[in-house]
């Protein structure tokens, strides 16, 4: 599915950018459902709730994505945490000590 979305010319910043879109949108349908229905403020948080829950969907299709441009790139992959550690320029690991 991603190698699919990426030769359709998805990028991994439009998924990042739908992630953070889809946090204000959470925000405004809970507003709005707030001030437009008269349901109550729980109808308003299931609203906000469920448009909520696709930015974690959305971030997480967005690095899978940034793996798969960097798959085509010829860039290697860190496979354990160490080694992106060392990819961010060993920082990390000399701060610490």
């Amino acid at each position: 599915m991603i190698k699919t979305l990426h030769k359709r010319g998805l990028k991994s910043h439009h998924m990042y950018t739908a992630g953070l879109t889809s946090i204000g949108l959470a925000f405004a349908s809970w507003a709005l459902s707030n001030q437009l229905e008269e349901r109550g403020m729980d109808r308003a948080d299931r609203w906000g709730i469920f448009v909520g829950e696709w930015a974690p969907t959305f971030f997480a299709i967005g690095v899978a994505m940034r793996l798969e441009e960097m798959r085509e790139e010829g860039k290697e992959i860190p496979t354990q945490r160490g080694e992106m550690d060392e990819r961010v320029g060993g920082r990390a690991s000399h701060a610490m000590r």
